[in-house]
């Protein structure tokens, strides 16, 4: 693995020639108050099944279960971990050109096969002590998790080398849909998917649902793993998200796919 001591090749090489992402090899959470990360992991866990409350409606939500807590401070962990409410906005079908980069391709768009259509998101995940970021994408015909990574930051760098592995190991895909955060705007990112002629797909901004099948994943994964087994570092939550993911392409059977099971209906149709 890799040698933090070796004087030839440096980490950053060590972790190249290893497949690991840089924050991926560190694996230090990132830490916050004590009552910012209770804070965190409430809003988390409500967030997921009411994605329609701003920081407004949370903050009101968190006072009536007991917290001492101001719109401020909520509205700076909204933006840490990376949230942001679902409402109806004027003229939603017109975007403004300088804010909404790429259109959204999947609407009433029915998905034919494997590897038509991917999506990307990243999510805040909790831990014993501290949390980190999650980032996956999934094939939109057959649920299955083309690829994942763990990392401390949200940068451009780390989503755009998830990306690449995941086209190396699995073909590239028609189009592959996101929402519009700074990640899935850079340069570094955009210019992965259009040398590869991926077509580029963004949800309406304040949309989660045009993102339902990845936004349906976090779910499980957090109420059947994450908030069930808290890691204690970075090395054990690595382990546990990589076996949970294995038993979701592998073991789980989805009655949208027939009752068969991600793996079976993405490598028999590819």
């Amino acid at each position: 693995m890799v040698e933090k001591d070796n004087k030839k090749l440096s980490i950053h090489k060590q972790c190249q020639l290893l497949d690991i992402h840089r924050s991926g090899f560190y694996y230090e959470p990132l830490g916050e108050s004590s009552l910012n990360e209770h804070l965190m992991r409430r809003i988390d866990e409500h967030f997921l099944m009411h994605p329609y409350k701003g920081t407004r409606r949370m903050t009101e939500w968190l006072k009536e279960q007991g917290y001492d807590v101001n719109r401020k401070r909520v509205q700076k962990l909204y933006k840490k971990m990376g949230l942001e409410a679902i409402y109806p906005k004027p003229d939603l079908s017109k975007p403004d050109p300088a804010k909404y980069k790429y259109p959204y391709l999947l609407r009433g768009r029915h998905i034919a096969g494997p590897n038509e259509a991917w999506a990307i998101d990243i999510t805040y995940i909790p831990m014993a002590k501290g949390f980190m970021y999650l980032a996956a994408i999934i094939d939109l015909y057959s649920r299955y998790v083309v690829g994942w990574s763990l990392s401390n930051t949200m940068s451009a760098g780390w989503i755009t080398e998830m990306v690449r592995k995941a086209i190396d190991e699995h073909g590239t895909p028609q189009i592959q849909n996101s929402d519009q955060g700074s990640q899935f705007t850079s340069d570094e990112y955009i210019g992965l998917l259009k040398q590869h002629g991926i077509q580029i797909s963004m949800d309406g901004k304040g949309r989660a649902t045009d993102n339902i099948f990845i936004e349906r994943l976090w779910r499980s994964l957090k109420y059947e793993y994450v908030y069930l087994h808290p890691a204690n570092d970075g090395l054990e939550l690595y382990q546990g998200i990589a076996n949970w993911i294995w038993e979701y392409n592998h073991q789980r059977h989805h009655q949208a796919l027939g009752y068969q099971k991600p793996d079976q209906w993405y490598h028999q149709a590819a």
